[in-house]
């Protein structure tokens, strides 16, 4: 069979480049952004994860697990906040009343809620 400067086959174009065909592999374009916690599990993957971390790499998947667990991550941190929040009595007549010890309780709380996250969704 004689190959093309440029090929089709098993599903994957190829390239002459010197005397070799390389594959041209594209990965899937995800165009919902990455926030914090999806940048916290990618540095976990690479750190901890290195062989899961380069198979969703390669596979194109990377991408839109990362900002799938973004979302999820994001949500669940609210809603701990928002249970913690009326568990603790923190209202926002507190707010309104005495503004220091609102965002003093609301930093704690927040706090508490983004380890309770990453414990269970970033570095699992």
């Amino acid at each position: 069979m004689k190959l093309k400067p440029n090929i089709y086959e098993n599903g994957i174009d190829y390239t002459l480049s010197g005397d070799c065909y390389l594959p041209e592999l594209k990965l899937p374009e995800e165009t919902r952004p990455i926030g914090r916690w999806g940048r916290l599990h990618r540095e976990y993957l690479k750190n901890s994860r290195p062989l899961l971390y380069n198979e969703l790499l390669l596979s194109g998947r990377l991408q839109t697990i990362l900002a799938d667990l973004d979302e999820q991550a994001a949500e669940r941190c609210r809603l701990i906040v928002r249970q913690m929040a009326q568990a603790e009595g923190i209202t926002e007549e507190i707010k309104a009343r005495d503004p220091v010890r609102w965002v003093q309780a609301m930093n704690s709380i927040r706090s508490r809620a983004e380890e309770i996250v990453k414990a269970e969704l970033i570095c699992c």
